[in-house]
């Protein structure tokens, strides 16, 4: 079984999540840790768990999602896995620390990358990787059938939808690729969001608004 840690960090409150297993292995999705004081947070989590981290995953690569990509491929010294589509957007780290006020580094990290349909294995568990463009256009879901929950960054969240104004973002495309993509699963089937609470797949076809 799966423990899931849920972190909320910087100016955009986003959902860092933690995912561990009873052999400590751990996988960090979306590092978006700012500052000394976040970064000091998860840090003990880490080590007061004992947690082996084997990998760093990206749902996708806007700026709140990863402000603490580069220390966590520093101290962890794992490749981050994401889709490829969305390193044009990794790239434009630095304009996008602009447009907040923000000074950063460029990141230097160490990619691998997935598509859609590919799985990933942690311990003899699958992640079905979909892919999910409109908010940013390699958007990925990593989705555990057996445990019954995905991690969909800013694809869907409770009672609402990734915006879709931000650079190659598409409305259509990604109500479609919710629609075509995560609504197929069961309803009972857990949604952690990159913002907010967490929510299922059969609320969210019942209640939320841009989906009925």
């Amino acid at each position: 079984m799966f423990r899931i840690q849920p972190f909320v960090f910087n100016f955009a409150s986003e959902n860092t999540y933690l995912l561990f297993n009873e052999n400590k292995n751990a996988w960090l999705i979306d590092p978006g840790n700012m500052n000394e004081h976040e970064t000091q947070v998860i840090s003990s989590f880490i080590t007061e768990n004992g947690l082996k981290i084997q990998k760093i995953l990206l749902t996708h690569a806007h700026i709140d999602h990863v402000l603490g990509l580069q220390w966590a491929f520093d101290t962890f010294k794992v490749p981050v896995t994401m889709h490829q589509d969305d390193k044009e957007v990794l790239d434009m780290f630095q304009i996008s620390g602009m447009r907040f006020g923000f000074q950063l580094d460029h990141i230097n990290i160490e990619i691998e990358y997935v598509k859609e349909g590919e799985e990933l294995d942690f311990d003899g568990e699958k992640f079905r990787i979909y892919h999910v463009p409109g908010h940013s256009p390699g958007s990925v879901v990593y989705h555990n059938e057996n445990q019954k929950f995905m991690i969909s960054g800013d694809v869907l969240f409770e009672g609402s939808i990734g915006r879709t104004d931000l650079h190659k973002g598409n409305y259509e495309q990604l109500i479609e690729g919710i629609k075509t993509k995560l609504f197929i699963l069961d309803d009972d089937t857990q949604v952690l969001s990159g913002h907010g609470n967490p929510t299922t797949i059969g609320f969210e076809k019942m209640h939320n608004p841009f989906l009925r």
